[in-house]
Order: C-alpha cells, then structure tokens, then sequence
C-alpha cells in the first residue's frame, strides 16, 4: 500500500496554549455538530508532527508502520480518543468535580507507567534544539507520554483554574487563559471573537428606535 503521507491534513488548530489542551481541541465542534478531527491513525500522526512531537521522519515511519500493523494502530487511535476524553472532562470540569479530576489521574497515571523508551536531545531544523522520547517496544507506544506529561506539568504548576471553554457559541475549544487579569474569553479572536462582535452589533441594530420627533419631545404651548 502506498505511503499518504501526501493526503492533505484536516484543518487542525493551536490556539490552548498547551499541548494538552490542543489534543482536547482535536474533538472539535463547528455550528453545532461534533466533528472528531483525528478521524484515524494517519491523522492523529500528522496532528502530532505539526504540534512537533514528531518530526517527520518519524511521522512517516509510524504510518508506513501503521499500514503493516492495523490492529495496533487502530488499538494506539481508540486508546488517545479514550485519554482525550478524560482530558476534556478535566478541562471543563476539573475544578468543580471531585470524579472528573480523578478520571483524568488514573488516565494519566495509566500512561506514564507504561511509558519505557529513550530519552533523546535532538538538533531541530531552526538551529535550536528538541527533546524526544523514543518508546522501547511497541511502536506504537509512547504516542500520548508528550500530551500527558503536559497535563501534568499543567496540573503540578496549578494552571487548572486557568483553564477556559471558549464563550463563543458552538465552540468546544478550551485553553488556558494567560493573561494577567484572566479576562481571555474566545479561542481566537480572529474566529469567535469577531462573531460574538457581529452578533453583538446585530442584536443592538435591531432594536427598535423611537422616532427622532418622539424622542425631542412635544413644546410646552
């Protein structure tokens, strides 16, 4: 089977600030419908070499791996759709709820115990340099240690109550809000923010206004 490493790749988004939250972001919702932008294995290698935890070498070989093995790649996609769940819960109810918090340990504690490989200091393009995990064994494996250990590095730093859905209507994205006065409201402002503005405008427009002789008011005699 050929390589798709040419397909061109779904219309993923950075805009949580942390890895973790731009994992959750990839189950997307748009206009009302939930739309799952790792719709299979190719995908969610591409989503993670443009959140470069991957480079692209790597990328290409997990995928050419995943054409000979598809048990295992299907096995690695269910078990991050199953991690990003209980990652969304923590996102968006973690500070509230006792059993969202605890879901999201034992799925974080679940993946950091099986995480055995190498740790890798690696030259980048740019001139600068990248840490890398290599996994031992399964190839497979180590494909969620880089999202986890950014939930917990977010989780030990106490950024939770940070954290924020967007306000904007229809929008599942979250992020975490790192201005000084914890004012952000919108995923992007480019997107959300600037249809909330409109919206805002619209409704004002449409409410009705007296006539301007009405408003001056009538002359005493």
């Amino acid at each position: 089977m050929a390589d798709s490493s040419a397909a061109p790749a779904p219309g993923f988004v950075f805009v949580g600030e942390r890895l973790w939250l731009d994992f959750v972001n990839t189950d997307d919702e748009r206009r009302g419908r939930r739309i799952d932008l790792l719709v299979d294995f190719s995908a969610w290698t591409r989503w993670l070499e443009q959140a470069g935890v991957l480079d692209a070498e790597r990328a290409v070989a997990l995928r050419r791996r995943a054409e000979q093995q598809p048990a295992g790649a299907t096995a690695a996609l269910v078990d991050g759709r199953r991690v990003r769940a209980a990652l969304r819960l923590l996102a968006e109810r973690g500070t509230a709820q006792d059993k969202s918090r605890e879901a999201a340990l034992g799925e974080l504690n679940r993946v950091l115990a099986r995480s055995v490989g190498t740790r890798r200091v690696e030259a980048a393009a740019n001139g600068g340099f990248t840490r890398s995990f290599v996994p031992g064994g399964d190839a497979f494996g180590g494909l969620l240690l880089a999202i986890v250990e950014s939930a917990a590095d977010s989780l030990v730093a106490g950024e939770l109550p940070r954290v924020r859905r967007c306000g904007g209507a229809g929008c599942a994205r979250v992020f975490l809000d790192d201005t000084r006065n914890g004012s952000r409201r919108w995923c992007d402002m480019s997107s959300c923010g600037n249809r909330a503005k409109a919206a805002r405008h619209r409704a004002r427009d449409a409410i009705p206004r007296a006539p301007l002789s009405s408003r001056r008011g009538r002359r005493a005699p």
